[in-house]
């Protein structure tokens, strides 16, 4: 049994504290001014104490009281981190426009028909109605299509749980069939005079990519009392518990998805040490810079070197993707002028960023360990794009599970790499 580290426990239990308070009372834009102070004095005393354990350890005199308070104070930041964008997201939401205009007749009764089916089972007539409104066919496999704005609902609560989905590039289609053309090169060209005879130029290299489509299900539950309940909000309860599921199990494949019955994730692709300027790495193989210490993330200039991997004209909307471990090793690091890489977004609406770039959280992505391919750097909206497929169906299931009803609620969505060169690994070396 470890043995609770005192000042680890101070830092949480005075931080603890603070965070009770908040939770409490107050308004959201005195909680926002409230974690913005408490984000910028932790980070200084993050600072304070981190640098005093790293001269004892150049002086070969580790401290591991030290280590614990360094770690208690990283921790820290991650939950201020957190609770700062939660209240934004909050303020975000407060106000956000409603929808940009009324339903029309033939929606309106579409949901009154589905929230009907949804609580009582009744179905007469939603089948016309569910074609009228969306223009969508009779799926063999049952079920009923959600209304469009709860359609919309879903995605939108995916959006805000999904990392991958709130920086890919994402587009609804009506098939499977979605395909881009890409130019990979290969296109002649060359200088002339003003008299001179200009030759037949070669025809560029063109590639067909398509993301990986497959089907993901979610079967949540409630009790028939509560769906006989007219205060209670059937379609909320249901857009919540159904974004929740699909966006842990979308998020796992936009990251390192196989591509068998499901997306392709940004790591399952090839990668190689092969840069841009050679123009010698197939096409959809991804860059990677190696970390140049063995199972660490350590030396500064490896990363400023991901960074200048990445062509100019990408970096201008590039993000950091890394998981909250790799993040916490990251703060750690200063330049070689003593400056922390890192620094906490100090101001409402500013993120965190680590070389002026901001880095987001996705459990997803792997820890760092010998090999592993933990941190990306790049547009990811270039690089990847997730297609929904319209047509989220449910099937109501009041027999399975008595005194439950089941929701049976399928949708077919894909994902894939479109641009290899928008996107660069760092691989952590062995």
């Amino acid at each position: 049994m470890q043995t609770p580290n005192p000042l680890a426990r101070s830092v949480g239990v005075a931080h603890l504290g603070g965070m009770r308070r908040r939770e409490a009372g107050g308004d959201s834009h005195g909680e926002l001014r409230t974690a913005l102070t408490e984000l910028g004095a932790a980070f200084q005393e993050f600072k304070k104490s981190n640098d005093e354990r790293l001269e004892k350890l150049s002086k070969g005199a580790p401290d591991p009281l030290m280590e614990g308070k360094v770690d208690a104070l990283n921790a820290k930041l991650t939950e201020l981190e957190a609770f700062k964008k939660a209240t934004e997201d909050n303020l975000k939401k407060k106000n956000r426009p409603g929808t940009s205009g009324a339903d029309t007749e033939t929606t309106a009764e579409h949901r009154k028909a589905f929230e009907g089916y949804v609580r009582k089972g009744r179905d007469d007539g939603l089948r016309e109605l569910e074609q009228k409104a969306i223009n969508l066919g009779t799926n063999e496999d049952g079920g009923f299509a959600v209304p469009e704005e709860l359609d919309r609902n879903i995605t939108q609560l995916e959006r805000d749980a999904s990392t991958m989905r709130m920086l890919a590039n994402v587009i609804t289609v009506g098939t499977e069939e979605y395909k881009k053309l890409v130019n990979i090169g290969g296109a002649g060209s060359g200088w002339v005079g003003e008299t001179d005879a200009r030759p037949e130029t070669t025809s560029p290299k063109l590639a067909q990519i398509a993301p990986f489509f497959g089907e993901i299900y979610a079967n949540p539950a409630v009790t028939q009392k509560s769906l006989d309940d007219i205060f209670f909000n059937v379609e909320g309860w249901l857009s919540e518990e159904l974004s929740i599921e699909f966006a842990e199990q979308e998020g796992e494949a936009y990251v390192t998805g196989d591509g068998v019955k499901k997306p392709k994730g940004i790591l399952a692709y090839p990668s190689a040490a092969t840069t841009d300027k050679a123009g010698t790495r197939p096409f959809g193989t991804i860059q990677f810079v190696t970390s140049g210490a063995a199972a660490a993330l350590s030396d500064p200039d490896r990363l400023i070197d991901l960074v200048h991997s990445l062509k100019r004209g990408y970096r201008r909307n590039a993000v950091w993707l890394g998981n909250g471990l790799t993040l916490a090793a990251l703060r750690k690091l200063k330049d070689t002028e003593g400056n922390y890489l890192w620094r906490p977004g100090l101001e409402a609406g500013e993120p965190g960023i680590l070389l002026g770039y901001r880095y987001e959280e996705d459990e997803n992505m792997p820890d760092v360990a010998a090999d592993s391919l933990p941190l990306a750097f790049g547009d990811i909206r270039r690089a990847y794009t997730i297609a929904d497929v319209q047509g989220t169906r449910v099937l109501r299931d009041p027999f399975t599970n008595k005194p439950y009803v089941h929701f049976y609620t399928t949708k077919r969505v894909g994902g894939g790499l479109m641009d290899s060169t928008a996107i660069k690994l760092m691989k952590v070396a062995i």
